[in-house]
């Protein structure tokens, strides 16, 4: 229930007005947001890297409908790469974009398109890109755009969602040689048809999901902050003779900071995946909706000030 009225404050624009320009402690959007600008988060890369911990950077914005936006978007993430370049960084930061954010939703050819620029800066940048999954209908429309830039660019990722029914035959058919997909649980409200609605119905499918992939010749990349997926996933790569190296780790910048770093000095390949831009408010909301327990956190913040 608690997470249906998150989602549904996502969408309110009534809300995200109130919450916008209400005082709320920038400290609290800092915990989660390395900031509006590019400088912002290559900081916030550098010192993830300080800590041993790799980074993969998402410039905030979704649904564009405006092609103009789509272009400033994909010229956003040009300049990230160079300045990730520029800052040696490109060994330990990668990018993620969401297609949405490029134009999917006006045409996914124009999607691909800036999609492709980018991966090929990436490239050109010594670094890698990964595309972001968004709401059950668009994924078959990602899938092929991925499988297109994998065509030119191979070590392009490709994010799963162990919510959807269909995600464990996706992780069989996608973790081929040097496939990159990284898995998490999905922070969408979706119908029951096409996704489990339980949260134990989600942790088994995600359970599946790993088997298949470890099973499978490519790179895991496990997005979750559960401790007991983290130990299954642990024992997983054990089972199927995994080095460290072989697959990573991943969680939300300001989540569980101190799991990050012990993963990390435990020797697994751990990023973090840092968000920025002043598209904000539907991030942090979503964030909320994945890990309810964080609404108190972030009420306190809100309301001390207001």
């Amino acid at each position: 229930m608690l997470r249906s009225v998150i989602l549904a404050a996502a969408r309110s624009s009534k809300i995200e007005q109130l919450v916008g320009t209400a005082p709320v402690s920038r400290s609290l959007v800092r915990r989660y947001v390395a900031g509006e600008a590019t400088a912002d988060a290559v900081a916030a890369a550098r010192a993830l890297a300080s800590d041993g911990l790799l980074a993969t950077l998402d410039y905030l914005g979704e649904d564009t409908v405006v092609v103009d936006q789509a272009d400033a978007t994909r010229d956003e993430y040009l300049d990230l790469l160079a300045a990730l370049r520029a800052d040696g960084l490109s060994e330990t930061t990668e990018v993620s974009v969401k297609l949405s954010a490029l134009g999917q939703r006006i045409d996914p050819e124009l999607a691909y398109d800036r999609a492709r620029a980018i991966c090929a800066a990436a490239g050109e940048s010594g670094t890698t890109v990964t595309i972001d999954m968004e709401d059950h209908t668009v994924t078959d429309s990602t899938l092929e755009i991925v499988e297109r830039l994998r065509g030119d660019f191979p070590d392009t990722g490709a994010v799963l969602q162990a919510y959807l029914r269909r995600t464990e035959d996706d992780c069989k058919a996608l973790a081929g040689p040097g496939s990159r997909i990284r898995l998490c649980k999905g922070a969408y409200k979706e119908p029951e048809p096409v996704a489990y609605q339980r949260k134990l119905d989600v942790d088994r499918s995600y359970v599946r999901c790993v088997n298949a992939l470890m099973a499978g010749e490519g790179y895991p990349m496990l997005a979750t902050h559960d401790p007991r997926l983290v130990e299954i996933a642990v024992d997983r790569a054990r089972w199927f003779d995994r080095e460290p190296g072989d697959f990573e780790f991943q969680m939300l910048y300001g989540i569980r900071p101190l799991e990050q770093l012990r993963l990390a000095a435990e020797g697994h390949r751990m990023r973090v995946y840092v968000p920025y831009g002043d598209q904000w408010y539907g991030y942090l909301m979503r964030r909320m909706a994945e890990r309810p327990a964080n609404v108190a956190v972030f009420a306190r913040s809100l309301w001390s000030r207001s």
